[in-house]
């Protein structure tokens, strides 16, 4: 059974179709890219799976279980952690308070929620700047705390929504690493959205492509950044220029 299924979902805002019949599953301890045009959909279709909007109609399943309009408390309780594409650190707290923020949503006491909060921001590559204030990190470092505070709510699957967002190249290659170095060492899910496509090549087991709300195209890197449909609606034709060691 995949981790997460999404069954002819669909969304929409004062008649303006958003989602319109998506359907994609994620198979567990794997990383889904979710990709496509700008207005596409894709992060109305992450707040659908993070519980921010109910869906008009169709499902969601975490673990064969509906999360289906659920609020976003009970989403992230069920094991679902979020990254915005805005990122706002709690500016006046240090970088491991804010991390042992997210990890108050799983632990019981603060001393566990400060020892997870530390694992995470040692994976994260942030324990040197633990006691930092988060409004002194540079932007690349504030996406990575981002990360950790979605991470230490232990999900078992983790949304990240362009996480590489304004980053230089070689900010975009080491996140990159940490990101596989996350997935493989926690285990857990990663469903992303992202328009770098260097990025996406290097992480994803599989890309969903979304246009005008509809899911046009989904299955390996490989065959996605050759697929006409999505070459015409996203990619164009230098989809692989951007790759690492390309």
């Amino acid at each position: 059974m995949p981790l997460l299924e999404v069954e002819e979902v669909s969304k929409a805002f004062r008649g303006l179709r958003a989602v319109a019949g998506a359907s994609f599953s994620v198979e567990g301890q794997s990383i889904t890219a979710l990709i496509g045009p700008n207005g596409a959909g894709k992060t109305t279709l992450f707040n659908l799976v993070a519980g921010v909007y109910r869906p008009d109609r169709g499902d969601i399943r975490l673990r064969g279980r509906s999360i289906a309009g659920l609020p976003a408390h009970r989403v992230c309780a069920a094991g679902v952690g979020r990254t915005f594409q805005l990122v706002k650190p709690f500016a006046g707290l240090s970088v491991l308070d804010n991390a042992i923020v997210g990890a108050l949503n799983g632990e019981r006491t603060v001393s566990g929620a400060r020892a997870r909060a530390v694992a995470v921001l040692e994976r994260l590559g942030l324990s040197g700047k633990a006691e930092v204030a988060a409004s002194h990190l540079t932007l690349a470092d504030r996406r990575r705390l981002e990360v950790a505070r979605a991470l230490a709510t232990r999900p078992s699957l983790l949304l990240l929504d362009e996480m590489m967002a304004g980053l230089r190249p070689t900010e975009i290659d080491e996140l990159v690493g940490v990101l596989r170095n996350v997935q493989r060492e926690e285990g857990v899910t990663i469903l992303l959205t992202e328009h770098v496509m260097r990025a996406v090549m290097a992480l994803a087991d599989q890309i969903v492509v979304l246009h005008h709300g509809e899911v046009i195209a989904r299955g390996e890197p490989a065959a996605i950044v050759r697929n006409p449909a999505v070459l015409d609606c996203y990619l164009g034709e230098d989809a692989t220029a951007g790759e690492p060691g390309a």
